[in-house]
């Protein structure tokens, strides 16, 4: 089992691509090398394969944070999990299920006005983690600049205190603490973690 993330960049024409496109590939960098890995395919779209599906979410997030940082973006992502019964040299010429489910997930997102939903072969499971979805895009659709570079940092440095953090960016503890209390830290890591213990009794 694999996981496939298909997404595509919200409002990319109202920026130069060039401040967004090196943000973007160096998330998907993150997990692997392209075109294998991940592609960027007409303009503003991308695929990525994550070949743990318990860390699917981390990695959307990730990125959504990372984009959320340059305004007015925003991204919509599907996350489909299921078997890769075809391996290209390229990520947008493979196919299985993990694919079928992020490309019907993905297809509907915009009719929903959803920009992160999952498709998996366990229906309880996706209803669950839907609706957990939907409630964390309240908080990360409505994310400030602020807000979405203290979770990206800490994401991608989950040892470090809010402390470290806060000699990382020059600020002190208690503005890095107010500063994830806004961005709901706590309550996407709960997020996470229960996604993470779902799947793994799903797997």
């Amino acid at each position: 089992m694999i996981a496939i993330i298909t997404g595509d960049i919200i409002n990319s024409s109202k920026v130069n691509p060039q401040n967004w496109l090196k943000v973007l590939k160096k998330e998907l960098n993150a997990v692997g090398k392209s075109p294998s890995v991940w592609q960027v395919y007409r303009g503003d779209s991308f695929q990525l394969q994550i070949e743990n599906p318990e860390k699917a979410l981390i990695h959307a997030v990730r990125i959504k944070a990372a984009l959320k940082l340059i305004s007015p973006l925003d991204i919509r992502m599907s996350i489909g999990i299921g078997t890769k019964d075809y391996d290209a040299p390229k990520i947008t010429e493979s196919n299985g299920s993990a694919f079928e489910n992020s490309g019907d997930r993905f297809e509907n997102l915009k009719k929903e006005k959803l920009n992160l939903a999952i498709k998996t072969p366990w229906e309880e499971f996706d209803k669950e983690m839907n609706l957990y979805l939907k409630l964390c895009l309240i908080i990360m659709d409505n994310w400030t600049a602020n807000a979405a570079h203290i979770m990206k940092l800490s994401l991608e440095n989950p040892e470090l205190s809010q402390q470290q953090l806060g000699e990382l960016l020059g600020l002190k503890q208690n503005t890095i603490s107010a500063r994830l209390k806004r961005a709901y830290q706590t309550e996407i890591l709960e997020v996470m973690e229960m996604y993470e213990y779902k799947l793994k009794q799903c797997l």
